[in-house]
């Protein structure tokens, strides 16, 4: 069913999930992720795209003939989730590479050979820029279903100019068709081309002396993004990198410490990153250094899950009082799948995280990540009515414990369905 009307009423939802009676909150660190605010009993209006109003069902006001009112009983309403690391428009899939790592091969090994990243970018290069925006919109609808009202795109599947500027080209018509949120991020930095293999000094200037320009002459990214990890860049490499991307506009994101201590959570604290994602390998140096930044430390546990990693260390961030975001990571190599409520069930079982806390995770902290906490990741007057009803359940806890169910009914974009 899909619905053009500028105003809705929700009804007898049986909790409405993530409220912020006043000003929204920038994030939510340590003890106060395990804090979901909620409204039991509840009626929510939506009117020309944003949240209106809500509140108690005793307070609910009469619906005039204009209004279009959706009765929710025993069902739930969340702010959609806000997925701030992803890589969803590629060429194809890695399936065989997915059948060597059942053999024994590690993802390293994978990238030796001219597999993982490499092999994406070899595809993408002789993918079109039309069949590239038709898949992508096919996987932007698939996570809108999971429940996702905005998402976090990034390029480097490319590594030329042509291919990366084709990627961000795609990305800006998703933009542009979609009503969901979507930010852009130029990942030149993802892996040193095979021909470039004894030149990295040659790639890293073709970033910064030809990409980077071009892109910011089109206005095609909002962020730039730095593999900072074994076997990809140094966090000397790094530095020259984000700094140059810091000369355009673009504000720094960072893969860190995915495969190993990398350096990668110092040098992006350094070069103020929006965001340290990955976190897989964290030492008390990485956390202590997280403290008092304004960068969010981003957890991608599908990663973890299809690669066989350590988890990163949730409780250890939260309790040294630190924000954590969640994201899906959605990509062809090490993440084949945005489906969200499953990262959240990830966090839970495998990173013992609290239904609460993997919900703020994944909502108002994943908005800060993309820096949207000021129209996206909670239920408040006047953001975004980017929302989403469950099927009939109990408790919020109900999303992480059904792993493998869609429990989500029906999914509403700027006031849409």
């Amino acid at each position: 069913m899909s619905t053009t009307n500028d105003q809705l009423l929700i009804t007898n939802i049986r909790e409405l999930v993530q409220v912020e009676e006043n000003n929204p909150r920038k994030w939510v660190a340590g003890t106060a992720m395990a804090i979901l605010p909620s409204i039991k009993n509840a009626w929510l209006s939506i009117k020309d795209g944003l949240i209106h109003d809500f509140g108690e069902m005793k307070d609910c006001p009469s619906p005039t003939d204009q209004v279009q009112v959706i009765d929710v009983t025993d069902k739930l309403v969340f702010p959609t989730w806000v997925d701030s690391h992803t890589h969803i428009v590629y060429a194809g899939s890695r399936e065989g590479e997915f059948v060597d790592r059942i053999k024994g091969l590690s993802y390293e090994e994978i990238a030796q050979k001219g597999g993982g990243i490499l092999n994406s970018a070899r595809r993408l290069q002789n993918t079109s820029e039309e069949k590239l925006f038709e898949d992508a919109w096919e996987r932007l609808q698939e996570v809108k279903n999971f429940g996702t009202g905005a998402i976090e795109i990034k390029s480097g599947y490319g590594l030329t100019l042509e291919s990366e500027l084709k990627i961000l080209r795609v990305i800006r018509q998703l933009r542009q068709k979609s009503k969901m949120t979507i930010k852009a991020t130029f990942l030149g930095a993802h892996a040193i081309p095979l021909e470039y293999k004894h030149n990295r000094a040659g790639y890293i200037n073709l970033i910064i002396d030809e990409m980077l320009p071009q892109i910011a002459d089109e206005g095609l990214a909002d962020y730039m993004d730095v593999f900072c990890d074994k076997g990809f860049f140094t966090v000397e490499e790094t530095d020259q990198l984000l700094k140059a991307g810091a000369k355009y506009g673009l504000k720094a994101k960072i893969h860190a410490n995915e495969l190993a201590v990398s350096g990668g959570v110092q040098v992006g604290v350094a070069n103020n990153a929006l965001s340290v994602d990955h976190l897989e390998a964290m030492t008390d140096v990485e956390i202590d250094c997280l403290k008092g930044s304004n960068t969010m430390p981003t957890m991608l546990p599908s990663t973890s899950f299809f690669l066989n990693l350590d988890y990163a260390p949730a409780r250890k961030m939260i309790a040294a009082g630190l924000p954590v975001a969640l994201a899906s990571d959605y990509n062809p190599g090490s993440t084949p799948s945005g489906r969200m409520p499953f990262i959240l069930s990830l966090a839970c079982i495998k990173m013992r995280m609290l239904p609460q806390e993997a919900i703020n995770a994944a909502t108002i902290n994943g908005a800060y990540a993309m820096e949207v906490q000021e129209e996206l990741g909670s239920i408040a007057r006047g953001k975004k009515a980017n929302i989403f009803i469950t099927k009939p359940m109990d408790s919020i806890a109900r999303i992480p414990y059904s792993f493998g169910s869609d429990l989500v009914e029906t999914v509403i974009i700027e006031g849409q369905h």
